[in-house]
């Protein structure tokens, strides 16, 4: 569905990513591991079009994206969760998810809007509550559900877990987990490798801006090195 050939990114005169190459196969959850600064979160905005690569590929289903605008990227059916979050603080829960919406057209909105309040009730209970006055677990099933609105084929998630205490983690990934069994492939960036492989298919481990690691959930779980490296065994 997702493949990234050869991508080089650069940050001025900064290498960030150094030939990365990697697949995301229909209805997959893909986990994308590293230390801070591997390139996770600049191959993410390579795949939305937040950034240009100098040199290299992505495709999504055999249409090329580099050189397309962002905004055509969601349309052409990818949805990106940043790092962040990066709600709209001054909207309220109603109007950011409105705004997920605002490239379709077509009369399922208001259906998909219910969806996103059947994954996340607590949104519903919050619905004209100012965005900026939710907790951070709030704001991160605003930020998922923001994207799902856009009906996205591909969800490119960035560090949902961050800043979360343990029981909204595992919330956040029971419905990534569901979110998934509904259809939608998902590529995930996530610090907390061993809650991330734990829902993967696959996964590919990043350092310095290059894939050194690439296998099975399983197999990078008992891999001595990702074990040592982080799962803190």
């Amino acid at each position: 569905m997702l493949r990234l050939d050869d991508l080089h990114v650069y940050y001025g005169e900064i290498h960030a990513l150094k030939g990365v190459s990697l697949e995301v196969e229909r209805g997959e959850i893909v986990a994308l591991l590293g230390n801070n600064g591997a390139g996770k979160t600049t191959t993410l905005k390579t795949v939305s079009g937040l950034l240009a690569p100098r040199a290299g590929a992505v495709h999504l289903e055999d249409k090329p994206l580099v050189g397309t605008p962002p905004h055509d990227v969601v349309g052409l059916g990818i949805g990106h969760v940043p790092e962040g979050r990066r709600i709209f603080n001054r909207l309220t829960v109603r109007e950011n998810l409105m705004m997920g919406a605002f490239l379709r057209r077509d009369g399922g909105i208001e259906a998909d809007l219910q969806r996103v309040f059947a994954l996340f009730p607590r949104l519903m209970e919050r619905i004209a509550q100012v965005a900026g006055t939710l907790s951070g677990g709030e704001q991160q099933m605003l930020a998922i559900g923001r994207a799902l609105m856009a009906r996205p084929r591909l969800l490119l998630l960035d560090e949902p877990s961050m800043g979360l205490a343990p029981v909204l983690v595992e919330q956040i990934f029971e419905t990534i987990v569901e979110v998934n069994r509904q259809g939608t492939t998902i590529l995930l960036v996530e610090q907390n490798a061993s809650m991330a492989l734990s829902i993967a298919h696959r996964g590919y481990v990043l350092e310095t801006g290059a894939v050194v690691l690439a296998g099975t959930a399983t197999a990078l779980s008992q891999n001595p090195e990702v074990r040592r490296a982080y799962l803190g065994e």
